[in-house]
């Protein structure tokens, strides 16, 4: 026998009910960690900004370690200074953006560092892909940027910009950031270096030989030219008794 139309219509509004409940839990749970990046002045050629980045914990055992972020273009590495950054970490340029460590935070501390941005390129929005490194070597990497619509589930920290300025032009490039002492490296020599080094050494070691075998040279031309006059000597002195004794 089927059932009555009033319980059937219950059941589906009781069914539509645990539906939305589940909906309202799902937007109300916390969301994923995830990082993200302020500015003090949001706009394109805005100069010496500050930009604050966070990076949220998500390892229970383990802490942050170091940040490592990909600038976007038009900042270079150059452009960059630390202002803020957790105790005893440093930050260290790189070929594409920078690399801020030190010790290792405690677990379930998120990352926040600070840095200031010479000037800020002329676009809408500019993306800044990390990779954080936790002290039991897990890396999360936030470096995916939104593709047909659809939000990446590692999206890089994204930071929109306001037009720039009417009078706002870009300033001139930056030198190269000169490293500190502890960040230099031992130098490598490269291949024309090494070259150079390798020819400039058979050049001595050739002209090492060429004087020494003038040297040689002379003193086997010293002993044949006194074995000459001591043989010449001889020669005169035999010839001389062989005379007196004929005459």
């Amino acid at each position: 026998m089927s059932k009555h139309p009033l319980a059937r219509a219950g059941r589906r509004i009781a069914l539509a009910g645990a539906a939305a409940l589940t909906a309202t839990l799902a937007l109300a749970a916390p969301a994923a960690a995830h990082a993200e990046v302020e500015a003090d002045k949001a706009q394109a050629l805005a100069e010496n900004v500050t930009l604050s980045f966070v990076s949220e914990a998500e390892s229970a055992s383990a802490g942050f370690t170091e940040m490592r972020v990909v600038l976007p273009k038009g900042i270079a590495p150059g452009d960059v200074t630390l202002d803020e950054a957790p105790k005893g970490w440093k930050l260290k340029a790189t070929s594409d953006g920078y690399n801020v460590a030190g010790p290792a935070l405690k677990a379930g501390v998120d990352a926040e560092h600070k840095i200031k941005v010479r000037q800020l390129p002329n676009a809408k929005e500019i993306a800044f892909k990390t990779i954080e490194v936790y002290s039991d070597g897990k890396i999360s990497r936030w470096i995916e940027l939104p593709a047909g619509g659809e939000e990446p589930e590692q999206p890089a920290p994204v930071l929109e910009l306001k037009a720039a300025a009417p009078d706002a032009e870009p300033v001139s490039p930056s030198p190269s950031a000169s490293p500190t002492e502890s960040e230099t490296p031992t130098p490598t020599p490269s291949a024309t270096e090494s070259t150079v080094a390798a020819a400039g050494s058979e050049t001595d070691t050739k002209a090492t030989e060429e004087d020494e075998g003038g040297s040689t040279g002379l003193v086997i031309g010293g002993v044949v030219v006194a074995l000459l006059v001591l043989g010449g000597g001889a020669w005169w002195l035999v010839k001389r008794r062989t005379t007196t004794s004929q005459s």
